[in-house]
């Protein structure tokens, strides 16, 4: 299968392993509208590629994902229509993660943080180099963790836990996130490459459709909950995108200063 128009990923094959590359390393892999559209057509696309038996999933450069392209989340809160859009094009990229019968692995190689946390928490398997901080920032800029966070963080590591890193957005070192089982492991990053790509040929060399049919039969409980809680989640992050306080997180971000909360 060709992914040469893919603009903001990067693809790589060694046998049936195919690595998938967040592509905009000059903004730290920050998601924009094109890479959440692409993402999402990418796990639909690759489903019928008979070559791949396993994706990886990681970031070109040193970062994973730093999360939502500023540019982009500004161009959200001034433009309502653009918003509207941008909602079905995230829905349907978490949901076609969870669709996607093909194991996921994410390479975290580096920081992941808010959308790019979200993303690699949704993937089947994770691993981090351990210098990576996982972090969900949405409500320290004024924003309802509505991405996906609140779904997946309580699945992982509990109610009480997703909510005392949720309430904040303090970031976790990756040896710490594999302590309370958010990531499955932590390795240095000079290993990180060759322990990912041990597993993806363990697991490429599985019967293909037992492990096809474990993940979907796996992931129906996840993808109820998450059809469940998403229009939800949504409708009060796009709520919580009209606050005046995420207003002057916003402008705080801009002009590099401390945010001052009104809790309006």
């Amino acid at each position: 299968m060709d992914y040469d128009d893919y603009t903001t990923l990067g693809f790589q094959r060694e046998g049936g392993v195919l690595t998938v590359s967040l592509n905009r390393p000059e903004v730290l892999n920050a998601a924009n509208a094109v890479m959440e559209i692409e993402l999402g057509r990418f796990f639909v696309e690759v489903v019928d590629d008979e070559q791949t038996r396993v994706v990886v999933l990681t970031g070109a450069g040193k970062t994973f994902s730093a999360g939502g392209d500023f540019d982009y989340m500004r161009a959200l809160l001034e433009t309502p229509e653009l918003l509207r859009k941008a909602i079905p094009h995230a829905k349907r990229l978490i949901f076609s993660l969870l669709d996607c019968p093909k194991p996921v692995i994410a390479k975290i190689n580096g920081h992941a943080i808010g959308f790019g946390a979200t993303l690699a928490l949704f993937c089947d398997v994770t691993f981090a180099a351990d210098h990576a901080r996982i972090a969900d920032p949405h409500v320290a800029i004024g924003l309802v963790a509505g991405d996906g966070g609140a779904i997946i963080w309580p699945q992982l590591i509990g109610f009480n836990r997703a909510k005392e890193y949720l309430f904040t957005g303090e970031p976790l070192l990756a040896q710490e996130a594999a302590r309370i089982g958010l990531i499955n492991h932590a390795v240095p990053a000079a290993e990180l490459d060759a322990r990912v790509n041990e597993y993806a040929l363990k697991v490429a060399a599985m019967p293909v459709h037992a492990v096809r049919w474990t993940k979907i039969t796996i992931n129906l409980g996840l993808k109820q909950l998450a059809h469940s809680m998403m229009d939800a989640s949504f409708a009060y992050e796009v709520l919580s995108s009209g606050t005046a306080d995420h207003r002057e997180a916003v402008a705080a971000l801009t002009e590099k200063r401390k945010p001052h909360f009104k809790d309006e």
